[in-house]
């Protein structure tokens, strides 16, 4: 059976920081940390500073930090708009 995953887009005042498929987004928001997969129901929330993370289907995990702005899921569509954005060494 194959992984079910969503088109996520990273974006920040600079341009797009990602774009790509994700079998699991998770967000630090404004009243703490959420998990998004397949088929997650529609959704906008406030971020938070903190963690940004995604998983591909091959289990790699890509992360950043991200401070303030807003995650939208929507039709397995995620897209996160932060302020500033910085990808973890």
């Amino acid at each position: 059976m194959a992984t079910k995953t969503l088109q996520c887009e990273i974006l920040s005042p600079e341009g797009s920081v990602y774009r790509g498929e994700a079998t699991m987004v998770v967000a630090t928001a404004v009243d703490g940390e959420l998990g998004v997969l397949y088929n997650h129901a529609p959704l906008v929330t406030a971020l938070g500073s903190g963690s940004l993370r995604t998983t591909s289907e091959d289990g790699t995990v890509k992360e950043w930090t991200a401070e303030g702005g807003f995650l939208e899921v929507h039709k397995n569509h995620v897209t996160i708009l932060s302020d500033k954005i910085s990808e973890k060494a």
